[in-house]
């Protein structure tokens, strides 16, 4: 049985292209394929592939069966070099897939910082997920979708291709996503229903007790009135001198492209 005492072990394969920095660590079996730039401080344990074309910042973590960087998942890919981009300080499970992107957005798959990806969850071509989110057990995204800030999608949950997840949203396990998710919100269900603020979220990450107050009556605007959208937005924009996070609301109802979860 080998001892791994050194950086890159003898049985991973590493394309002639990549670009390995200092202090990176390569598992037993791991395979990194051409065009991946990986960046110090990165552990990439056993078994992961991570395909080709795909830039991976510091210090992030990839644990055993991870594919990453693969191709996307659309019939209509040709073999176009699209690629995939992930920041500094991600945790990335067992299983996890993440495919680049394709020719029909901008030909890229992008991933931040200090997210957690938890044991077989999978990002799809042409997404884009921001900081400080984390993704359950077996949560997927199909393709072209924002997941912003903070936010955090459940285990076995799914999200329909064009939507956007808002900051510091909540999904819960099992929900079946077909519209946008505003932020601060609580989602839950198979046909997926707003269940209320995602209160606990907004004091775990620092939000006043004034300011949890004033998203609780914005929510209550856009969950709990009979008001037309558009007049909801004229509410919300004349409560912004006094809470200027509902600046994320107002942003999330106006880009829309398949509805708001209501």
């Amino acid at each position: 049985m080998s001892n791994w005492k050194g950086k890159i072990h003898s049985t991973a394969v590493i394309d002639m292209s990549a670009k390995i920095a200092p202090g990176v660590l390569i598992g037993p079996y791991s395979i990194i394929g051409p065009q991946v730039e990986i960046d110090e401080g990165t552990w990439i344990g056993p078994h992961v592939v991570i395909s080709k074309l795909t830039k991976i910042g510091k210090h992030n973590k990839f644990f055993q069966f991870c594919s990453i960087g693969e191709d996307p998942q659309d019939l209509h890919y040709e073999g176009e070099p699209s690629r995939l981009i992930i920041g500094d300080h991600n945790t990335f499970r067992e299983g996890v897939t993440i495919n680049r992107g394709t020719a029909k957005q901008n030909m890229l798959t992008s991933i931040g910082d200090h997210n957690l990806f938890m044991a077989c969850s999978h990002v799809a071509h042409d997404c884009t997920v921001g900081n400080h989110t984390v993704f359950a057990n077996s949560a997927a995204l199909a393709g072209h979708i924002v997941v912003n800030d903070f936010a955090t999608v459940g285990a076995f949950s799914g999200i329909h291709q064009f939507c956007n997840i808002g900051a510091y949203s909540f999904i819960t396990r099992g929900a079946m996503v077909v519209k946008d998710v505003l932020p601060y919100i609580m989602v839950a269900g198979n046909d997926a229903q707003v269940f209320g603020l995602n209160s606990v979220g907004l004091k775990r990450n620092g939000f006043s007790p004034e300011a949890i107050s004033n998203l609780e009556k914005a929510y209550k605007l856009i969950f709990r009135s009979k008001m037309a959208l558009a007049e909801v937005l004229n509410e919300l924009m004349g409560m912004l001198p006094d809470c200027p996070e509902v600046q994320l609301l107002i942003d999330g109802i106006k880009r829309a492209e398949r509805g708001v979860l209501r």
